[in-house]
């Protein structure tokens, strides 16, 4: 069966090239006698794969030296918890941005160590933040960048004082340009632009974390033991961040993340494009902060869009429904889907509304 474009939000498609070589080396990695898979993470081979993911990601993303680059397991979801652990104390108040679903997910689990509020809650809007917002004695300010549920995007960053500021960047990393600089830690599961599921990136600025963490934090579960240990604490995701070193390589290799942002932006305009001319489509998130990544939208009713996703399934295109809680159409257009599979989709949108049901 020939591969269908994937319209995914997360296991996400990848970039065919890299697909090719992660295959090509699947069984013996060059010079090391074995699979990565198979390979020991303490082995000389498996430290240059280590060492080299992260330096690629630090020249794609402009990192610079005072911040760590660690590599984790547990995916976003984990570092909603390790977040509230390391930059606020049991208690203390900590202020998330709800714009979403997981956004909602990372303030509840916040709320087990900390005293968490909301400091807006939307689902189809990302609401100006000010500083006056934020409560005296918070410890943080939380956003997720891009929501994948309804399709926001920030594209102004909050106003947050001097309180560190933390963002999800899980499904926007790569796809769009992030300065780390404006943050004190930015996190994002692979899943959805920079790998395959199992592991989730952290970069956070050195010093910038609470000097007594709570002795009841976990060593795995502590930012800067695992910068200390070079993400090996423990054993890591090995075949997940060396997949993770090809896409960062195809990154750099497309002309980095400014010019797959350029891209994004021209996919995402083509589906935006078909949704403002039409009377048939619905879109979900506000204009001004519609996401270049998941570009969503409804159809009249359930009859409508079950025929359409029939009808997209049957010229090639997989992973249209929207997320359970919100229905409708969503399509994940990361760097993963090229801009062949966005005008497929758009022409079928077209023709859909013409009353074509082939």
């Amino acid at each position: 069966m020939e591969r269908l474009f994937n319209f995914s939000a997360g296991p996400a498609a990848l970039p065919l090239s890299v697909l090719e070589e992660a295959q090509r080396d699947l069984l013996c990695y060059p010079g090391a006698g074995c699979s990565v898979m198979e390979m020991s993470h303490r082995s000389r081979p498996y430290e240059e794969i280590i060492e080299e993911t992260e330096a690629t990601l630090r020249r794609i993303m402009n990192i610079p030296d005072d911040y760590a680059v660690v590599f984790c397991q547990g995916g976003a979801t984990m570092q909603f918890s390790m977040a509230a652990m390391n930059y606020a104390r049991q208690g203390q108040k900590a202020a998330h941005a709800v714009n979403g679903v997981f956004s909602k997910k990372a303030f509840e689990e916040a709320s087990r160590w900390c005293d968490a509020y909301k400091i807006v809650d939307t689902k189809t809007s990302v609401p100006e933040i000010t500083e006056d917002m934020i409560l005296p004695g918070t410890a943080y300010l939380h956003i997720t960048g891009n929501n994948t549920t309804s399709g926001t995007m920030y594209r102004n960053l909050p106003k947050h004082g001097d309180i560190p500021l933390i963002g999800d960047w899980t499904s926007g990393i790569l796809g769009t340009e992030i300065d780390v600089k404006d943050y004190s830690l930015v996190y994002a599961g692979a899943q959805k632009n920079m790998g395959p599921a199992g592991v989730a990136v952290a970069i956070f600025k050195r010093g910038s974390v609470l000097p007594d963490i709570d002795p009841i934090v976990p060593s795995l579960l502590r930012y800067e033991t695992m910068d200390k240990t070079g993400s090996m604490l423990n054993t890591p995701p090995t075949f997940a961040i060396y997949m993770c070193g090809l896409v960062y390589k195809w990154v750099e290799e497309q002309g980095g993340v400014s010019e797959l942002q350029k891209l994004n932006e021209k996919k995402s305009q083509i589906l935006y494009d078909v949704i403002d001319s039409s009377k048939l489509y619905k879109g979900i998130a506000d204009k001004d902060c519609r996401s270049i990544m998941n570009v969503t939208f409804t159809l009249p009713d359930e009859e409508n869009t079950n025929a359409f996703l029939e009808m997209a399934k049957k010229r090639g295109m997989i992973s249209l429904a929207g997320y359970r809680s919100v229905g409708g159409i969503r399509a994940s257009i990361y760097n993963g889907m090229p801009i062949e599979g966005v005008e497929c989709l758009a022409e079928c949108m077209v023709d859909f509304e013409k009353g074509y049901r082939e």
